[in-house]
């Protein structure tokens, strides 16, 4: 037998070790980041990698929730807004948002009958007792909310769902004849079932289809600041398995029909278990909505995963979020990476409620709540407002708040906050009909969640909230990739379909 020289085993050896190298490094990766130091969805290409790497180990093979999809909502106060500017900056605003370089929302939200973000109160039965909506019309829509989703739905590739909320009947539906508070008097049962079934026909009727419906907007009240109207569980079970549910089916009505639509907390364990107790109630539920207001801190892992477990085949999603009681920061991307927001909270809070309503970055906040939401069986996350001005407006009842987009209407001027490109992450890259996978993450300072899209590649998102760059080891299979996260960033790694599959 022939004898190897040292030289070719040498040679022999360094092949050997080449081979495996490459087999270990050949993860097909994309890196885009928004960071506190100025990245905006750039995509990144070149990373220091010396420092001791922290691992995301992927497990495709576990799998979670199927996503709904990621967006934002579509308010009269936005579309008059989108009014107000120049048509070179109003189609900025909206391929932003729904284009193929954009964000590409694919799950929406609008209100039914006016809300805090309108210009006045409005219904769209204004006629007092009605009883068949005669007089129904959504006329008031036409030109602002109706143009806004038209233009958005000739802008997007792929399409998005809506999903509509009341806020309030009309005050002649109810027991205090007024906007804010009060309760559905039960003679008005069924006209308000026949209200939601002609709203889906009348915007069917305007080329819009309406993917969901939830029954009741905040049904637990806001202090009667704004339109609202209280229910209990037991009183909105009663209006869904008795008129809202049947006139919907009797109708021909294709919609996810969903409840609560309110904080996570205590109150979404008491609202589930009414919702899905009894079948001939449950049947007519999709799903469950939740808002976050309770805390923008915490996000109740425990009740998500409750709620989860007592209706695991139906809907959980975040219908509505956003940094409340705050005035928009104009052109200062500095301020939404540091704990100078407060939330409607940090005022009113008793001292033991305290700690869930601290001063916190605006970024996180985003972030943080849909990683969190996401890691806990929520399959759709949908922010408030997409444009608002620079008073945190037009809102008739002075309720500012933040968008991502802000807008300067007198000037013509747009502004897309650190919290457009942070969204972009989860909506981008994140596509309906995706599903969450599992992973090992070995660093406690640092946020993920993954999935996996229809077309095979993996998204995985990761968080950074600490002042450092950190490194990261990405491990799938035998493959792996090292890159890193700048300090106070969010970053997503698309793993593309081929590599992806191959595992």
């Amino acid at each position: 037998m022939q004898r190897l020289t040292p030289y070719y085993l040498i040679l022999l050896i360094a092949g050997i070790l080449s081979s495996c190298t490459s087999k270990k490094n050949n993860l097909e990766v994309e890196v885009f980041e928004t960071s506190a130091s100025g990245n905006q969805l750039e995509q990144l290409t070149e990373f220091e990698t010396n420092a001791e790497a922290s691992s995301i180990r992927l497990h495709p093979e576990k799998t979670f929730q199927t996503i709904t999809g990621f967006g934002g909502s579509f308010t009269e106060a936005s579309a008059y807004l989108l009014n107000e500017l120049g048509d070179a900056n109003r189609q900025k605003i909206l391929k932003a948002y729904f284009g193929e370089e954009g964000a590409r929302y694919s799950l929406t939200r609008t209100h039914i009958n006016s809300c805090d973000f309108s210009l006045g109160n409005y219904s769209y039965a204004p006629v007092a007792n009605d009883m068949n909506l005669e007089n129904f019309s959504i006329e008031e829509d036409k030109d602002d909310i109706i143009p806004m989703i038209k233009e958005a739905m000739a802008i997007s590739k792929d399409g998005f769902r809506i999903i509509s909320s009341p806020w309030t009947a009309p005050p002649w539906m109810k027991d205090n004849q007024d906007w804010k508070g009060g309760k559905l008097l039960p003679e008005y049962y069924d006209t308000w079932a026949l209200f939601f079934s002609k709203y889906l026909d009348a915007y069917r009727a305007e080329g819009i289809e309406i993917w969901g419906l939830t029954v009741e907007n905040e049904p637990l009240g806001n202090d009667s600041n704004w339109e609202s109207m209280h229910f209990t569980p037991e009183e909105m079970n009663v209006f869904v398995k008795n008129h809202l549910g049947p006139q919907l089916e009797n109708d021909g009505q294709d919609v996810v029909l969903m409840g609560y639509d309110q904080n996570r907390g205590a109150e979404l364990k008491e609202w589930v278990d009414a919702m899905y107790r009894d079948e001939a109630t449950a049947k007519y539920y999709g799903g469950t909505a939740v808002h976050w207001y309770e805390s923008t801190y915490d996000w109740f892992p425990k009740a998500l995963q409750y709620a989860h477990q007592i209706a695991p085949n139906k809907h959980l999603i975040h219908t509505e979020g956003c940094i409340d009681a705050q005035v928009p920061k104009w052109q200062d991307d500095a301020w939404y990476w540091t704990k100078e927001a407060t939330d409607w909270g940090w005022t009113w809070a008793p001292e033991d409620k305290k700690y869930l309503h601290p001063k916190y970055v605006p970024v996180y906040r985003y972030a943080r709540d849909i990683i969190g939401c996401l890691n806990n069986w929520v399959d759709g996350w949908v922010d408030w407002n997409m444009v608002l001005d620079r008073q945190g407006g037009p809102n008739w009842a002075n309720n500012w708040c933040i968008a991502p987009v802000i807008v300067d209407q007198a000037q013509d001027e747009v502004y897309f906050t650190p919290l457009y490109y942070t969204l972009a992450h989860f909506s981008r890259f994140i596509r309906p009909g995706a599903t969450r996978i599992g992973f090992d993450l070995s660093d406690d300072m640092l946020m993920a969640t993954a999935a996996k899209n229809p077309d095979g590649s993996i998204a995985v998102i990761i968080l950074n909230q600490d002042l450092e760059e950190k490194v990261i080891s990405l491990e799938l299979g035998n493959e792996r990739e090292t890159i890193a996260i700048s300090g106070q960033a969010i970053q997503t790694i698309m793993i593309n379909s081929k590599t992806a599959n191959d595992e």
